[in-house]
């Protein structure tokens, strides 16, 4: 059997020393997350990025680095996931933009709110790649290649 684990992107976004997070419906109950979500076939992973930030916060941004890729497993759902955390350029907001389906609300919140609301992360990647983003990880976007 081969293995091959769910690859998925993430935004990671300041705008005056806040982060956008997602409060979204799952499994274990309302869990905080940054805007992510799966990558579909044919795209590359900033548009994926861009596309899932703004179904899930109504957000579009202009990715500009990589953060970093993260492998994490579920002992919840046994799934291991690969993320890709982006960051870039907040654009624009469109406020009357209906979120996707189980997300309840986009929010934007300090670094020590998301450390004291860890126990409702949906993953550890949520407080990683915001500590990854302020400790000033990043690579260009030409580390990834993607062939059509």
């Amino acid at each position: 059997m081969i293995w091959k684990p769910n690859v998925t992107v993430a935004a990671i976004l300041e705008h005056d020393k806040k982060f956008l997070l997602v409060e979204e419906e799952s499994a274990t109950g309302l869990v905080l997350n940054q805007p992510a979500g799966h990558l579909e076939q044919g795209e590359n992973l900033p548009d994926a990025a861009v596309r899932e930030t703004l179904e899930e916060s109504a957000y579009r941004f202009e990715p500009q680095y990589l953060i970093g890729i993260y492998r994490w497993h579920s002992d919840v759902s046994h799934v291991t996931y690969l993320r890709f955390a982006f960051t870039g350029k907040i654009l624009t907001h469109y406020p009357d933009q209906p979120l996707d389906t189980g997300i309840v609300r986009a929010m934007w919140m300090t670094l020590d709110e998301i450390r004291e609301s860890q126990a409702r992360h949906r993953s550890p990647l949520v407080l990683r790649c915001v500590e990854d983003y302020l400790a000033g990880k990043h690579c260009p976007l030409d580390l990834l290649v993607h062939y059509a």
